[in-house]
């Protein structure tokens, strides 16, 4: 009867003595949050919008006439950047307002350090 080899396993076995540290999980949560909020706003329209509001709180009309959009297409937008935390709206009458959130408004001051100074 001939012998049988088992097979080596693939899976990788932790480092002796190397426990995981509370520090890498940590930093794994905070890649994998910047990651979703940087995917709600990597659209050039949605950075527009948190610029615009940066300057303060715009009804969705004064949006779409900012942005030359329809009214869809920046609601569209509207609800991409409010799911990921960046807007808050405000109902007031038949008009949504919207205003950035503390997150947004980190991003908004990031965004506008990385553009080049304004030309007069």
């Amino acid at each position: 009867m001939a012998a049988t080899k088992t097979p080596k396993s693939t899976t990788a076995k932790p480092a002796a003595g190397r426990p995981k540290t509370g520090k890498t999980d940590n930093r794994v949560q905070q890649a994998k949050q910047a990651s979703i909020l940087l995917k709600h706003v990597s659209d050039p329209t949605r950075l527009q919008v948190i610029l615009i509001l940066g300057e303060g709180e715009q009804h969705v009309g004064a949006l779409c006439s900012q942005l030359s959009q329809s009214q869809p297409a920046v609601s569209h937008h509207l609800a991409l950047l409010r799911h990921g935390g960046v807007i808050a709206p405000r109902r007031q009458g038949k008009n949504n307002y919207y205003s950035l959130t503390e997150t947004g408004e980190a991003l908004a001051e990031i965004v506008k350090t990385l553009l080049p100074p304004a030309s007069a």
